[in-house]
């Protein structure tokens, strides 16, 4: 039966699905984390600093995937 699978194309294709199917969700699920958790927020309202920059670090690196992702379809990615 290992004639006919390339076990290492298959498996560079789970790792690939594993890090797209799991890894963007949790990314944006810790920045949307970052700016609304219970302790986000000071007594005058205002988010720290540190967490801003982690939400705007972690929405960056989906919406890169993402345009990577459709750019890469679009030119007709093999």
């Amino acid at each position: 039966m290992s004639q006919y699978v390339e076990w290492d194309a298959l498996g560079q294709i789970l790792l690939f699905g594993l890090l797209v199917g799991a890894g963007l969700p949790t990314l944006f699920a810790l920045g949307v984390r970052a700016l609304a958790s219970p302790g986000a927020r000071d007594d005058a309202g205002r988010t720290a600093t540190w967490r801003v920059a982690s939400a705007v670090a972690c929405f960056a690196v989906v919406i890169a995937a993402v345009v990577g992702a459709i750019v890469y379809i679009g030119a007709g990615g093999h």
